[in-house]
């Protein structure tokens, strides 16, 4: 999927929301825990319940790691059925990858090729060299780690390098990189007032925004300072949408909770 594919499905479906798949047993509708997977059953329905209403999907990988192979069976599948069955949707590896040379490419050949997703989150702390493989790949973006929604954040992200902020050295940084237009940036909407900053640098490119909902962070805010005139934006919500209900409406409540957030979209994307 092209960038500009990606922006003709916001615009289509009025709604820049990402669904993160973040399956922890320990949460999902009991009644699930009898099938025989019960990660992808819960997967299958909350995709099936908001597709819809979203324009991409986000499995955090550790979430799936966590169960062993069982676990990674279950990504298989997901990723299977989201790319059989909605083939129109961007596909986000969140696995925060990040080492030097063939091991970079091995992990972009797992995520690319292997499993076939549209994207990886990668960190950049190692430089050029531990994220360059992952950008060799047409048709594959990295989402890098600029400024992320954790407290953490601030111990390294924001200090100071010459005249500017550590996460504005990396985006001028890469920026450079080659094939720097496959990539793609994480900000979270806790530091919103952060973005005006990120936007001077990075006008055109998309922006993956984690922290809507259940860790405070406001749309109105991330919309004000981070849209473009192409939107650019991907807002993801996890567990304010996935486990909006732990019986067995949770599809149902799911998509209320997705509706609620897209209709939130629709509004500030009139005009565009």
């Amino acid at each position: 999927m092209t960038s500009q594919q990606l922006t003709e499905q916001i615009l289509a479906k009025r709604s820049f929301l990402c669904v993160g798949l973040d399956v922890d047993l320990e949460k999902i509708p009991p009644h699930l825990l009898k099938e025989e997977d019960p990660i992808f059953a819960f997967n299958k329905a909350i995709i099936d319940a908001t597709s819809e209403l979203c324009v991409a999907y986000k499995p955090n990988t550790a979430f799936y790691e966590a169960y062993g192979l069982k676990g990674w069976q279950a990504l298989q599948k997901t990723i299977d059925y989201l790319n059989a069955e909605y083939p129109d949707h961007f596909t986000i590896a969140d696995a925060k990858r990040g080492d030097i040379g063939n091991t970079s490419t091995r992990y972009a050949k797992a995520f690319f090729e292997s499993m076939n997703f549209d994207s990886v989150t990668v960190a950049p702390y190692m430089g050029r060299d531990s994220v360059e493989p992952f950008l060799q790949f047409e048709g594959k973006y990295v989402i890098l780690l600029a400024l992320t929604s954790n407290t953490g954040a601030f111990e390294f992200q924001t200090l100071s390098v010459g005249d500017q902020s550590l996460y504005q050295q990396v985006i001028e940084t890469a920026s450079t990189w080659e094939n720097a237009d496959r990539l793609m940036y994480v900000v979270g909407a806790t530091k919103a007032e952060h973005l005006a900053v990120i936007r001077q640098k990075l006008p055109n490119q998309f922006l993956l925004i984690p922290g809507v909902g259940a860790q405070g962070g406001s749309l109105t805010e991330v919309c004000k300072y981070g849209m473009t005139d192409n939107v650019g934006l991907l807002v993801n919500s996890s567990r304010g949408i996935i486990y909006a209900s732990s019986g067995e409406d949770f599809a149902t409540a799911a998509a209320a909770k997705a509706a609620d957030l897209q209709q939130q979209m629709a509004t500030v994307l009139h005009g565009v």
